[in-house]
């Protein structure tokens, strides 16, 4: 894509593997703004994570629940996602990361392109991210969480 073009100021990092990783090798080869660093073990994969100016997440499914979101938000990583299902409710547009239109590649150049060209804004939004993580989804805020379900549960019988 335009995004990452051999120069970029925005490289990327794609970790993992699944049944594009033909196509990821293949723009790693061709392009030297993408690096393609195959399967990670879990605590590299939140190395990277906290150390990447963002996590893009242009899923076009209507995820239940992205734990690399959170796992991002836990970092103090800003996500840019696709606009769609719980990706656009559990990223709050510039406060925790940006959203752009799904699979709609002029869209996430330009969130990304708005990132670099604020860096300021973009550290707040580091901030903001670890907490919307500390807030939400810690163990023990989870734990609070299904306590009150339990005592409501209870408490209604």
């Amino acid at each position: 894509t335009t995004l990452f073009r051999s120069g970029s100021r925005m490289p990327l990092k794609i970790i993992g593997t699944g049944p594009l990783v033909d196509r990821c090798i293949k723009a790693a080869n061709e392009n030297s703004a993408i690096t393609y660093l195959g399967p990670k073990q879990r605590h590299e994969v939140y190395e990277y994570m906290g150390g990447a100016r963002a996590l893009a997440f242009p899923s076009l499914c209507y995820e239940a629940f992205g734990l690399s979101l959170i796992e991002a938000l836990a970092k103090g990583t800003p996500v840019i996602a696709s606009k769609i299902g719980s990706m656009e409710e559990m990223i709050e547009h510039g406060r925790t990361g940006l959203h752009f239109d799904p699979g709609n590649s002029d869209s996430l150049v330009a969130e990304v392109d708005w990132m670099l060209s604020h860096p300021a804004e973009w550290k707040r939004m580091r901030t903001e991210a670890r907490t919307e993580y500390e807030t939400k989804y810690t163990a023990a805020r989870n734990y609070e969480i299904l306590s009150d379900i339990y005592i409501d549960a209870i408490n209604t019988r």
